[in-house]
């Protein structure tokens, strides 16, 4: 496959998925997985995610913001993970922008509680996987 196409079905897993799997690394420098809700995405550049500030993620992801991002189909058997960064966001404008119905059972203070934040994730490069073939890309 070319490099367009790889871009192309990264981008259908990744927007056929509302889950990943983001990998962040422990105080110990062992990886840390959790899955996560997927609120919105840039192509394979920028992924938000929302997340308790509470969370101890996020005080990882302070001290070491580099990251992955792992999204799956097990029916047709490809994966997608993108390397990168993740920051922190907390200001209003951000909130906002991410803010929904629903969220209020997560962050009961609404789109101003303290313990709500968005996690903006960009990738560097990425590797798709189907049927046995691994294809590392750069972004």
């Amino acid at each position: 496959m070319s490099n367009e196409e790889i871009i192309k079905k990264s981008i259908e897993l990744m927007d056929s998925c509302n889950i990943a799997m983001v990998g962040s690394n422990g105080d110990d420098g062992f990886p840390n997985i959790k899955a996560m809700i997927k609120i919105e995405t840039e192509g394979l550049s920028k992924i938000w995610f929302s997340t308790n500030t509470s969370n101890k993620r996020v005080a990882q992801f302070r001290k070491d913001p580099k990251a992955c991002v792992y999204f799956t189909d097990l029916e047709k058997w490809t994966g997608l993970m993108l390397v990168g960064n993740i920051e922190v966001l907390e200001d209003p404008k951000t909130k906002e922008r991410f803010w929904s119905d629903g969220c209020e059972v997560y962050y009961p203070l609404g789109v101003t509680d303290p313990d709500y934040c968005i996690l903006c994730f960009t990738a560097k490069w990425g590797n798709y996987y189907k049927s046995l073939i691994n294809t590392t890309f750069e972004l």
